[in-house]
């Protein structure tokens, strides 16, 4: 079953798409300007995703851009794709433009490669684990905070259904002491986790690194994602969190190296059966 469309992942496509083929034929940003009769910041937008070509201005670009049959058929669909609105745009009192590309580019992901420092990976957290990260949160009012978790579950949606994420989490053995909300929520949250895991062999994959790890290329980071992608257009990007910044990273040589040190990490994990077996010796420790 193919991926579900997301408006976020067509209007890249479609602007990655327009600039490569900009650049093929050799069309100065001068004669599209002059031929659509448009600034040059408005051109600089497009290119950036920051604006959608009304379609009677595409129609005029793909023909200066001398695109085929075919292709013509494609871009006037990521169109007409990239104008819609995501589940995500309802929250936007909440979530910053960021957190929305994020959000779209996961919809629209084939697979995503997580890890995660001190705590669950958000893709597979319980709501009242999610809410026990934000309850000393001064700056949150309660409706916030729960328009936030709403979002957390709305994301996992992804996991299940006809064409589910192929999830790869790697956490530190930390995030199975750290006792966000305390001992009885983190043992409900570690048998979600677990349940999870078991319910999904095919798709979700977890693996711990172990507190006898000497060294790791991601100690250091908080939150890495790195999202790929079916399409054969589109480029793996990452997300990089800490506290006090996020952003969607796209350049290659930062996603090459991001998932070189990624690789690291997987090679001094435990395997998949050894991290769910420290779950569980975590759970009974737990009560």
């Amino acid at each position: 079953m193919p991926h579900p469309v997301s408006p976020i992942v067509a209007r890249w496509e479609l602007a990655l798409r327009l600039r490569r083929r900009r650049e093929q034929v050799g069309v100065e940003v001068k004669t599209i300007t002059q031929a659509l009769r448009f600034s040059r910041n408005y051109w600089s937008a497009v290119e950036n995703e920051r604006k959608i070509l009304s379609e009677e201005s595409l129609v005029q670009l793909l023909d200066l851009f001398q695109f085929d049959a075919e292709e013509r058929d494609e871009l006037m669909a990521l169109h007409a794709a990239a104008k819609g609105r995501g589940w995500w745009s309802r929250y936007s009192a909440v979530l910053d433009e960021e957190r929305q590309r994020l959000f779209g580019l996961e919809y629209g992901a084939s697979s995503i490669r997580g890890y995660e420092s001190l705590l669950m990976p958000g893709l597979l957290q319980t709501a009242e684990y999610a809410r026990a990260l934000m309850a000393q949160e001064v700056t949150l009012r309660r409706v916030e905070v729960d328009q936030i978790v709403e979002v957390r579950m709305r994301r996992q949606e992804r996991l299940i259904g006809d064409s589910p994420l192929q999830l790869t989490e790697l956490i530190s053995e930390a995030a199975l002491r750290q006792e966000i909300g305390g001992p009885a929520v983190l043992r409900r949250q570690l048998e979600h986790l677990a349940a999870m895991i078991e319910e999904h062999p095919g798709t979700i994959e977890l693996r711990i690194i172990p507190f006898t790890a000497p060294a790791c290329s991601l100690f250091g980071a908080s939150t890495v994602n790195i999202i790929d992608f079916e399409n054969p257009q589109l480029h793996s990007v990452v997300w990089l969190e800490t506290v006090t910044s996020w952003s969607v990273i796209e350049g290659s040589s930062n996603v090459r190296d991001i998932s070189g040190a990624y690789d690291d990490g997987l090679r001094r994990a435990l395997n998949s059966v050894e991290s769910l077996a420290l779950i569980h010796q975590r759970i009974k420790e737990l009560g």
